[in-house]
């Protein structure tokens, strides 16, 4: 079994006894230090005084350090070197790091840090998006503005015009496992780091500026992550660093790791956004014109925030096509933590705008919300597919045999194998057609759009006209509880938007018993990236996926990496993999051919087997032939995705390889006195092209539903007016648990080939689920307009609180 086999996850018996190893749980030499930072409690202000003496002479502690203590480089910035390490002359958040204690235990660094007297002059903070507006505070010298069309001219002569807002909170990442990372000093100065990351050569990269040494003196390690979702993109740069320079200051190993209310304090979150919109329509619920003005607040350092930001921006057509659209964008500093990277990345921001929108005008011209969305989306314009794609029964694709590996000519030389990199993998089932017409507000055709025939699909098999008219008959018959169902579909773009980003390596071994040892750039945060990635070799090779061992990620095995984000892992990490692999199947193939006096393309690796001229063998008998040949089983591989091309000041380019599509149903009830909500039912069907592992992609769609419901619905991030945030622990920010999934949860994957030459033509499953939460907030919209005839004006978070305010304002 290989790709498309719903095999577990590599680590789930570990997962599930506690065995697997975390940060944590990796034994550590003796002798071996920990760190703690000391926090501003002052949101903004400048540091008069500061007085460790109580600090330095607490029980255990082997050293204090501040910003005067660094060698080199005192940044942990992902991008704009504005991060200081830790704090010099000035704070500019309640949780900013001022000094990092080193003791003997945990615990006793965690009591040191309390001790510091630290006198700061407190000014006032700017927090909210007017605050940041009034203060000119940002980071650009002003909004960006992408235009599509005459918004003016369509805005005027529309029937009917809609203005409106939508506010939507922030988010905690909230993975199980906390920021992390242990330092071991090696000889000659070099440095090991084991972090909790999803991007070890940024970690390698920081650490060297740290220590003033080149990126070749430092090694990273990542073996797992216990949750990510963007968190451990650029957030566990401050706790390597600092790991690394007191490992260089002491000789001794040193371990750092957040408790959750420090994790929760000094960590970004997702961008908080603020989208006012002003939409015209036509009479039959076409949107003629959208003008878009989204405000961020980014923290108080630069982070990802542009690029957060511009994705939001890129997302703001989501399904729909916009002939006449302005999307402005304003990306506000304050003092408050640096949001960073969230799963969707600014899509689920973006998308948010314009399903407000729609939504909005559903209400306003009495129209289906589904019916409305679907006069207004792309054509599809795939002509080589027949739009029936194959919506699948429970949500499972029977297993589809792998497609056999491409006969390799012996005119085909090693050299072109790597330079035409894993390409080889798919090959042309699907033709996409060139179209001029389609267009995205930023220039890009849309070839490959399955949303109307997606929607048909799921309309029938959620039974969704009949649903939506007992709804109708139970809000009649009942005052207290009301009904309410929502639809939300999703086109999101797969790539990372900065072109450089969209490249990965892989180092492959296959050893003389014919077992394969594995490695490449990208990180396991319990998504099953490894286990994906092991399909596509053991695919390669005709192999079980048990002969094959995926070792822990490692810059000094794969070096420049990617972080594991923006939905790329298995689509970069499993074609250089499989371009590894093939370059070691040639070799095994030519030297077969030339000692049976055959051709290359007459060697066939299947089930375990390699047949030649006749004979046949174990692969791990042609393994052992080919080494004691002296014949190469080790190999470097390599893949960037084509046909990109992006300005990001313009506005304009392909920043995408392909759109992964889907769409959901979601049934919920309000009770109108208290707020009190609940999901009763969802239904979801979601593009993941041939997925390499339809077991996986159900509960990433699953995961990604649940964690988007709870963006828009539960999870209330609150600051008070001296800019601490209040809810920073389990007792008082609400994440969703088991019992706030749907009861009734159908999940389905669509089966139908990506057009894209992706890895054996499957879809990236990461991120674009996540916006399939969107139809919660939609339907609960949906029952507090059975209040009243005004529109609600339903605010996200949808707490208890807010869906109150809206039944109020439904009401009249």
């Amino acid at each position: 079994m290989s790709v498309a086999s719903p095999l577990p996850h590599d680590s789930a018996a570990l997962h599930v006894t506690g065995t697997a190893r975390y940060i944590d749980d990796l034994p550590v030499p003796a002798g071996t230090l920990h760190l703690a930072f000391g926090l501003s409690e002052v949101a903004c202000g400048a540091i008069t005084s500061v007085d460790l003496d109580a600090v330095r002479a607490a029980p255990g502690v082997v050293m204090v350090l501040t910003a005067d203590d660094l060698p080199f480089a005192n940044d942990v910035s992902p991008s704009n070197h504005d991060e200081p390490l830790l704090a010099v002359g000035r704070v500019h958040y309640a949780g900013q790091p001022i000094f990092a204690v080193v003791a003997d235990s945990h615990l006793n660094a965690r009591h040191a840090a309390r001790l510091g007297q630290i006198k700061i002059a407190a000014e006032t903070p700017i927090l909210t998006v007017e605050d940041a507006l009034a203060a000119n505070s940002r980071f650009e010298d002003g909004p960006r503005i992408w235009t599509k069309g005459d918004v003016g001219t369509a805005l005027s002569g529309a029937a009917h015009r809609i203005k409106g807002r939508i506010d939507m909170g922030g988010q905690e990442h909230f993975y199980l496992e906390g920021q992390a990372a242990l330092a071991l000093p090696q000889e000659g100065g070099d440095m090991t780091v084991h972090s909790s990351t999803q991007h070890p050569t940024e970690i390698q990269h920081k650490v060297a500026e740290a220590l003033g040494v080149p990126m070749h003196a430092v090694r990273v390690e990542v073996r797992r992550m216990g949750g990510g979702f963007g968190g451990k993109e650029s957030q566990g740069n401050a706790l390597a660093v600092a790991c690394a320079v007191a490992a260089r200051a002491t000789g001794r190993p040193c371990k750092m790791r957040y408790d959750r209310d420090d994790d929760m304090i000094v960590t970004g979150k997702r961008h908080d956004f603020r989208i006012d919109y002003d939409a015209g329509f036509d009479e039959g619920g076409r949107l003629l014109g959208v003008d878009f003005t989204q405000y961020t607040r980014c923290g108080w350092a630069m982070d990802l925030s542009l690029p957060v930001a511009d994705r939001a921006m890129l997302h703001s057509d989501n399904a729909y096509l916009l002939d006449a659209c302005r999307i402005t964008s304003h990306r506000l500093k304050t003092h408050t933590q640096s949001a960073t990277a969230f799963r969707g990345f600014g899509g689920p921001q973006g998308v948010l705008g314009i399903e407000r929108v729609m939504d909005h005008a559903a209400h306003v011209l009495g129209m289906d919300p589904v019916a409305l969305r679907r006069v207004n989306y792309y054509a599809p314009m795939n002509a080589a597919t027949d739009g029936a794609g194959g919506h699948v029964a429970g949500g499972l694709s029977a297993p589809r045999p792998a497609p056999p590996p491409e006969d390799i000519s012996k005119t085909e030389s090693e050299a072109d194998l790597t330079s035409r990199g894993a390409q080889t993998v798919a090959d042309d089932r699907v033709a996409v057609p060139e179209a001029a017409v389609n267009t995205t507000p930023y220039g890009m055709a849309v070839t490959d759009f399955i949303l109307d025939a997606m929607t048909e699909s799921l309309l029938a098999t959620s039974d969704y006209h009949a649903r939506k008219a007992a709804i109708a008959d139970w809000n009649a018959a009942n005052p207290l509880l009301k009904r309410g169902i929502g639809f939300s579909p999703v086109k999101f773009g797969v790539s990372f938007t900065l072109t450089h980003l969209n490249q990965a390596g892989a180092l492959v071994h296959v050893y003389q018993d014919g077992s394969v040892h594995l490695n490449h750039g990208g990180t396991e945060m319990g998504q099953g990236l490894f286990q994906k990635v092991a399909q596509v070799a053991a695919a390669r090779f005709g192999i079980d996926v048990a002969q094959v061992k995926i070792t822990a990620t490692d810059t000094g095995k794969v070096p420049n990496t990617s972080a594991t984000a923006a939905s790329s892992g298995a689509d970069l990490n499993g074609m250089a993999v499989a371009n590894a692999c093939d370059i070691i199947r040639a070799r095994i193939a030519e030297h077969l051919a030339d000692a049976h006096q055959t051709a290359v393309a007459d060697v066939q690796f299947a089930q375990g087997r390699v047949r030649v001229g006749g004979k046949d063998m174990s692969f791990a008998e042609a393994a052992m032939l080919a080494y004691q040949a002296r014949v190469s089983l080790s190999a470097t591989g390599f893949y960037k995705t084509p046909d990109l091309a992006w300005d990001r000041v313009k506005g304009q380019g392909r920043p995408f390889f392909y759109f992964a599509q889907g769409a959901a149903v979601t049934e919920v009830v309000i009770d109108t006195l208290t707020g009190e909500n609940r999901i009763l039912r969802c239904d979801i069907l979601h593009d993941a092209g041939d997925s390499l592992n339809p077991a996986l992609d159900l509960g990433q769609i699953e995961g990604g539903y649940v964690q988007g419901a709870g963006w828009l619905t539960t999870e209330e991030l609150i600051w008070d007016d001296k800019g601490r945030l209040r809810t920073h622990a389990p007792s008082t920010y609400k994440i969703p648990a088991c019992g706030d999934r749907p009861d009734v949860f159908n999940v389905a994957l669509w089966d139908q080939p990506n057009p894209a030459a992706t890895i054996y033509r499957s879809k990236a499953v990461g991120e674009p689920p996540f916006m399939h939460g969107i139809s919660a907030f939609a339907a609960l919209g949906d029952a507090v307009a059975a209040c009243g005839p005004v529109w609600p004006d339903l605010q996200a978070p949808a707490t208890p609180e807010a869906i109150l305010a809206a039944v109020k304002r439904a009401r009249g």
